[in-house]
């Protein structure tokens, strides 16, 4: 049996990403997390962007999940 059970292609190698193509994309995720922490961590009370309990109870399970007191 002269066969082998992996096939031997020769796939091209793959460019490394450089590190300004990359900035933006870093800079979009590291704001959107921290728009997502604010909200889930923070939005009640004194801090709150929005008047009323809407988003509080929206996001009250998660912040329970997550381990952020809410009351």
């Amino acid at each position: 049996m002269s066969h082998s059970a992996v096939p031997t292609t020769n796939a091209p190698a793959l460019a490394p990403i450089s590190l300004s193509a990359l900035a933006p994309w870093a800079v979009f995720v590291g704001i959107l997390m921290l728009v997502l922490l604010y909200f889930v961590g923070a939005e009640q009370g004194a801090t709150a962007i929005f008047e009323g309990e809407t988003i509080h109870e929206w996001l009250h399970d998660g912040r329970h999940l997550l381990g952020f007191p809410c009351h």
